[in-house]
Protein backbone atom coordinates (compact mmCIF):
# COMPACT_ATOMS: atom_id res chain seq x y z
CA UNK A 1 0.00 0.00 0.00
CA UNK A 2 2.80 2.74 1.01
CA UNK A 3 4.97 1.92 -2.39
CA UNK A 4 1.80 2.03 -4.35
CA UNK A 5 0.79 5.82 -2.51
CA UNK A 6 4.30 6.40 -3.02
CA UNK A 7 4.34 6.01 -7.15
CA UNK A 8 1.06 7.66 -7.25
CA UNK A 9 2.66 11.03 -5.22
CA UNK A 10 5.79 10.63 -7.80
CA UNK A 11 3.43 10.36 -10.67
CA UNK A 12 1.55 13.30 -9.40
CA UNK A 13 4.43 15.39 -8.94
CA UNK A 14 5.64 14.68 -12.47
CA UNK A 15 2.51 15.58 -14.22
CA UNK A 16 2.56 18.77 -11.76
CA UNK A 17 5.77 20.11 -12.88
CA UNK A 18 6.48 21.98 -15.53
CA UNK A 19 8.44 20.45 -18.35
CA UNK A 20 12.33 21.31 -18.50
CA UNK A 21 13.56 24.34 -20.43
CA UNK A 22 14.73 24.24 -24.52
CA UNK A 23 18.01 25.32 -24.66
CA UNK A 24 18.04 29.20 -25.90
CA UNK A 25 20.09 29.35 -28.98
CA UNK A 26 20.44 32.93 -30.86
CA UNK A 27 21.14 32.31 -34.69
CA UNK A 28 21.73 36.11 -36.77
CA UNK A 29 20.97 36.20 -40.64
CA UNK A 30 22.81 37.51 -42.96
CA UNK A 31 20.23 39.02 -44.34
CA UNK A 32 16.42 39.94 -44.52
CA UNK A 33 14.10 36.95 -44.15
CA UNK A 34 13.86 35.13 -47.64
CA UNK A 35 14.18 31.92 -48.97
CA UNK A 36 17.74 30.96 -48.50
CA UNK A 37 16.43 30.24 -44.59
CA UNK A 38 13.74 27.72 -45.30
CA UNK A 39 15.33 25.13 -43.82
CA UNK A 40 15.77 27.35 -40.67
CA UNK A 41 12.01 28.93 -40.59
CA UNK A 42 11.06 25.12 -41.40
CA UNK A 43 12.66 23.70 -38.23
CA UNK A 44 10.97 26.41 -36.31
CA UNK A 45 7.74 25.56 -37.78
CA UNK A 46 7.47 22.12 -37.72
CA UNK A 47 9.29 21.78 -33.98
CA UNK A 48 12.27 20.49 -35.14
CA UNK A 49 14.34 22.44 -32.89
CA UNK A 50 11.78 21.93 -29.86
CA UNK A 51 12.31 18.18 -30.63
CA UNK A 52 16.41 18.72 -30.28
CA UNK A 53 15.17 20.83 -26.66
CA UNK A 54 16.02 24.30 -28.42
CA UNK A 55 14.25 27.34 -28.79
CA UNK A 56 15.91 29.47 -31.39
CA UNK A 57 15.33 32.78 -32.12
CA UNK A 58 16.48 33.62 -35.84
CA UNK A 59 17.05 37.27 -36.03
CA UNK A 60 17.25 39.79 -38.95
CA UNK A 61 20.45 42.06 -38.79
CA UNK A 62 19.67 45.70 -38.58
CA UNK A 63 23.51 46.03 -40.37
CA UNK A 64 23.98 42.95 -42.75
CA UNK A 65 27.92 43.03 -41.86
CA UNK A 66 27.28 42.89 -38.36
CA UNK A 67 26.55 39.71 -37.26
CA UNK A 68 30.09 37.86 -37.69
CA UNK A 69 31.32 40.55 -35.62
CA UNK A 70 28.62 40.11 -32.88
CA UNK A 71 29.37 36.25 -32.91
CA UNK A 72 33.13 36.71 -32.46
CA UNK A 73 32.20 39.10 -29.18
CA UNK A 74 29.89 36.64 -28.48
CA UNK A 75 26.86 38.65 -28.26
CA UNK A 76 25.09 35.81 -29.98
CA UNK A 77 25.74 32.19 -30.59
CA UNK A 78 25.54 31.64 -34.06
CA UNK A 79 25.65 33.76 -37.34
CA UNK A 80 24.63 32.74 -40.82
CA UNK A 81 27.72 33.79 -43.12
CA UNK A 82 29.31 33.64 -46.38
CA UNK A 83 32.11 30.77 -47.20
CA UNK A 84 34.36 33.57 -49.03
CA UNK A 85 34.02 36.13 -46.25
CA UNK A 86 34.58 33.95 -43.79
CA UNK A 87 38.21 33.26 -44.73
CA UNK A 88 38.43 37.49 -44.81
CA UNK A 89 37.04 37.36 -41.49
CA UNK A 90 39.57 34.83 -40.44
CA UNK A 91 42.86 36.44 -41.98
CA UNK A 92 41.87 39.48 -39.83
CA UNK A 93 41.86 37.52 -36.49
CA UNK A 94 38.15 37.01 -36.17
CA UNK A 95 37.76 33.40 -33.88
CA UNK A 96 34.93 32.54 -36.65
CA UNK A 97 34.86 29.17 -37.16
CA UNK A 98 32.45 27.46 -39.61
CA UNK A 99 30.63 24.00 -37.81
CA UNK A 100 27.57 23.63 -40.81
CA UNK A 101 26.53 24.49 -44.06
CA UNK A 102 23.25 26.28 -45.30
CA UNK A 103 23.33 26.50 -49.06
CA UNK A 104 26.09 24.07 -50.86
CA UNK A 105 25.91 25.84 -54.09
CA UNK A 106 27.46 29.46 -55.54
CA UNK A 107 24.52 31.49 -55.75
CA UNK A 108 26.31 34.40 -57.02
CA UNK A 109 26.08 35.69 -60.70
CA UNK A 110 27.81 38.30 -63.34
CA UNK A 111 24.43 39.22 -64.93
CA UNK A 112 23.90 41.08 -67.82
CA UNK A 113 20.34 41.76 -69.65
CA UNK A 114 19.04 39.25 -71.57
CA UNK A 115 18.35 41.73 -75.03
CA UNK A 116 21.21 43.92 -75.02
CA UNK A 117 24.99 43.70 -76.77
CA UNK A 118 26.33 41.18 -74.23
CA UNK A 119 26.58 37.51 -75.17
CA UNK A 120 29.56 36.62 -73.63
CA UNK A 121 32.10 37.17 -71.32
CA UNK A 122 34.37 38.34 -74.11
CA UNK A 123 32.03 41.01 -74.68
CA UNK A 124 32.48 42.74 -71.42
CA UNK A 125 35.57 44.30 -72.57
CA UNK A 126 35.09 47.95 -72.10
CA UNK A 127 32.34 47.97 -70.03
CA UNK A 128 31.30 49.23 -66.89
CA UNK A 129 30.40 46.37 -64.17
CA UNK A 130 28.27 47.13 -60.78
CA UNK A 131 29.07 45.88 -57.51
CA UNK A 132 28.63 45.66 -54.21
CA UNK A 133 31.34 44.40 -52.04
CA UNK A 134 35.06 44.78 -52.58
CA UNK A 135 37.63 42.35 -52.52
CA UNK A 136 35.98 38.48 -53.09
CA UNK A 137 33.60 40.07 -55.73
CA UNK A 138 36.93 41.17 -57.56
CA UNK A 139 38.65 37.67 -57.50
CA UNK A 140 35.65 36.08 -58.63
CA UNK A 141 35.09 38.24 -61.39
CA UNK A 142 38.87 38.57 -61.94
CA UNK A 143 38.97 34.76 -62.66
CA UNK A 144 35.73 34.93 -64.81
CA UNK A 145 37.14 37.52 -67.33
CA UNK A 146 40.56 35.64 -67.04
CA UNK A 147 38.47 32.75 -68.81
CA UNK A 148 37.31 34.69 -71.69
CA UNK A 149 40.71 36.33 -72.20
CA UNK A 150 40.34 39.30 -69.97
CA UNK A 151 41.78 40.96 -67.25
CA UNK A 152 39.92 43.49 -64.50
CA UNK A 153 41.97 46.39 -66.43
CA UNK A 154 39.81 45.74 -69.08
CA UNK A 155 36.55 46.59 -67.50
CA UNK A 156 35.38 49.88 -65.53
CA UNK A 157 34.40 48.85 -61.97
CA UNK A 158 31.49 50.53 -60.45
CA UNK A 159 30.12 50.66 -56.82
CA UNK A 160 26.39 50.38 -56.88
CA UNK A 161 26.15 49.50 -53.22
CA UNK A 162 23.29 46.82 -52.94
CA UNK A 163 21.50 48.30 -56.30
CA UNK A 164 22.23 46.15 -58.59
CA UNK A 165 19.05 45.07 -60.12
CA UNK A 166 18.43 48.87 -60.63
CA UNK A 167 20.98 49.75 -61.73
CA UNK A 168 21.76 46.96 -64.61
CA UNK A 169 17.99 47.57 -65.48
CA UNK A 170 18.23 51.83 -65.69
CA UNK A 171 21.70 51.29 -68.06
CA UNK A 172 24.34 52.89 -65.58
CA UNK A 173 26.07 49.83 -65.73
CA UNK A 174 26.70 47.28 -68.62
CA UNK A 175 26.80 44.04 -66.19
CA UNK A 176 26.90 43.63 -62.69
CA UNK A 177 28.37 40.36 -60.13
CA UNK A 178 26.79 40.02 -56.89
CA UNK A 179 23.16 39.10 -58.50
CA UNK A 180 21.69 35.50 -56.65
CA UNK A 181 20.35 33.38 -59.51
CA UNK A 182 17.45 31.84 -57.06
CA UNK A 183 16.53 35.98 -56.84
CA UNK A 184 17.71 38.44 -58.50
CA UNK A 185 17.12 36.28 -61.54
CA UNK A 186 12.86 36.08 -61.16
CA UNK A 187 13.09 39.72 -59.95
CA UNK A 188 14.54 40.90 -63.48
CA UNK A 189 12.33 38.86 -65.26
CA UNK A 190 8.97 40.18 -63.06
CA UNK A 191 10.07 43.88 -63.58
CA UNK A 192 10.19 42.96 -67.65
CA UNK A 193 14.04 43.16 -67.95
CA UNK A 194 14.74 39.41 -68.53
CA UNK A 195 18.68 39.09 -67.56
CA UNK A 196 21.44 36.70 -69.09
CA UNK A 197 23.74 35.16 -65.97
CA UNK A 198 27.20 33.74 -66.02
CA UNK A 199 27.83 31.16 -63.44
CA UNK A 200 31.82 31.50 -61.21
CA UNK A 201 31.86 27.84 -61.06
CA UNK A 202 31.22 27.66 -64.92
CA UNK A 203 33.72 30.27 -65.94
CA UNK A 204 36.94 29.45 -63.41
CA UNK A 205 36.46 29.52 -60.17
CA UNK A 206 36.15 26.56 -57.97
CA UNK A 207 32.54 25.88 -56.06
CA UNK A 208 32.33 26.83 -52.72
CA UNK A 209 29.51 27.30 -49.97
CA UNK A 210 27.12 30.15 -50.53
CA UNK A 211 26.06 30.17 -46.81
CA UNK A 212 27.30 28.64 -43.71
CA UNK A 213 26.80 28.55 -40.17
CA UNK A 214 29.56 30.19 -38.22
CA UNK A 215 30.16 30.27 -34.35
CA UNK A 216 33.04 31.40 -32.21
CA UNK A 217 35.99 28.95 -31.82
CA UNK A 218 35.23 29.08 -27.62
CA UNK A 219 31.50 27.86 -28.42
CA UNK A 220 32.70 24.76 -30.47
CA UNK A 221 32.19 22.20 -27.50
CA UNK A 222 28.29 23.90 -26.77
CA UNK A 223 26.21 20.05 -26.96
CA UNK A 224 23.80 22.77 -28.76
CA UNK A 225 25.57 23.24 -31.86
CA UNK A 226 25.16 19.31 -32.92
CA UNK A 227 21.56 19.15 -32.02
CA UNK A 228 20.80 22.37 -34.24
CA UNK A 229 22.75 20.67 -37.24
CA UNK A 230 20.21 18.06 -36.61
CA UNK A 231 17.09 20.02 -36.48
CA UNK A 232 18.18 21.62 -39.91
CA UNK A 233 18.62 18.25 -41.43
CA UNK A 234 15.32 17.11 -40.32
CA UNK A 235 14.10 20.35 -41.99
CA UNK A 236 15.88 20.19 -45.17
CA UNK A 237 14.86 16.71 -45.57
CA UNK A 238 11.33 18.11 -44.86
CA UNK A 239 11.84 20.45 -47.74
CA UNK A 240 12.97 18.18 -49.85
CA UNK A 241 10.13 15.69 -50.08
CA UNK A 242 7.47 18.03 -48.90
CA UNK A 243 7.88 20.76 -50.87
CA UNK A 244 4.31 22.49 -51.19
CA UNK A 245 3.84 21.55 -47.34
CA UNK A 246 6.57 23.27 -46.34
CA UNK A 247 6.10 26.46 -48.52
CA UNK A 248 2.87 26.93 -46.77
CA UNK A 249 4.41 26.31 -43.73
CA UNK A 250 7.18 29.48 -44.61
CA UNK A 251 4.25 31.83 -46.10
CA UNK A 252 2.46 31.21 -42.73
CA UNK A 253 5.30 32.44 -40.83
CA UNK A 254 6.20 35.21 -42.98
CA UNK A 255 3.31 36.06 -45.10
CA UNK A 256 4.48 39.44 -46.09
CA UNK A 257 6.82 36.73 -48.68
CA UNK A 258 3.61 35.52 -50.02
CA UNK A 259 4.36 36.43 -53.74
CA UNK A 260 5.37 35.27 -57.19
CA UNK A 261 9.17 36.39 -56.21
CA UNK A 262 9.43 34.45 -53.16
CA UNK A 263 7.34 31.71 -54.07
CA UNK A 264 10.10 31.14 -57.35
CA UNK A 265 12.92 32.15 -55.02
CA UNK A 266 11.99 28.96 -52.56
CA UNK A 267 11.62 26.66 -55.42
CA UNK A 268 14.76 27.51 -57.31
CA UNK A 269 16.47 27.15 -54.02
CA UNK A 270 15.47 24.02 -52.51
CA UNK A 271 18.03 21.75 -54.38
CA UNK A 272 21.15 24.05 -53.40
CA UNK A 273 19.97 23.40 -49.63
CA UNK A 274 22.69 21.23 -48.02
CA UNK A 275 21.40 17.93 -47.37
CA UNK A 276 24.31 16.83 -44.69
CA UNK A 277 24.67 20.28 -43.30
CA UNK A 278 27.16 19.47 -40.98
CA UNK A 279 29.53 17.63 -43.68
CA UNK A 280 32.87 19.02 -44.61
CA UNK A 281 34.21 19.18 -47.67
CA UNK A 282 38.06 19.57 -46.65
CA UNK A 283 39.43 19.69 -50.31
CA UNK A 284 36.75 22.06 -51.94
CA UNK A 285 37.39 24.31 -48.71
CA UNK A 286 41.76 24.24 -49.50
CA UNK A 287 40.86 24.70 -52.65
CA UNK A 288 38.86 27.96 -52.74
CA UNK A 289 41.74 29.48 -50.42
CA UNK A 290 43.75 28.78 -52.64
CA UNK A 291 42.21 30.75 -55.11
CA UNK A 292 41.84 33.67 -52.90
CA UNK A 293 45.05 33.40 -52.29
CA UNK A 294 46.36 33.19 -56.25
CA UNK A 295 43.95 36.03 -56.30
CA UNK A 296 45.80 38.14 -54.03
CA UNK A 297 42.83 38.23 -51.65
CA UNK A 298 44.63 36.02 -48.62
CA UNK A 299 48.45 36.40 -48.10
CA UNK A 300 48.63 32.90 -47.10
CA UNK A 301 46.31 29.44 -47.43
CA UNK A 302 45.40 28.71 -43.73
CA UNK A 303 44.87 25.33 -42.58
CA UNK A 304 41.21 24.16 -43.24
CA UNK A 305 41.11 23.62 -39.01
CA UNK A 306 41.66 26.94 -38.32
CA UNK A 307 38.28 28.11 -40.02
CA UNK A 308 36.39 25.20 -40.63
CA UNK A 309 35.35 21.97 -38.33
CA UNK A 310 32.76 18.92 -38.60
CA UNK A 311 31.47 18.56 -35.14
CA UNK A 312 31.54 15.38 -33.49
CA UNK A 313 28.47 13.93 -32.73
Amino acid sequence: MRSLCAAAALALSLIASPALAADKLTVLLEWFVNPDHAPLVIAKEKGFFERHGLDVDLVPPADPSAPPRLVAAGQADVAVHYQPNLLLDHANGLPLVRFGTLVETPLNTVAVLADGPIRSLADLKGKRIGYSVAGVEEAVLSAMLGSAGLALSDVELVNVNFALTASLASGNVDATIGSYRNFEATQMRLENHDGRFFYPEENGVPPYDELIFVTSRDKLADPRLPRFLDAVEEATLFLTNHPDEALKLFLKAYPDLDDTLNRTAFADTLPRFAKRPGALDTVRAERFAAFLKDKGVLSAVPPVADYAVELKR
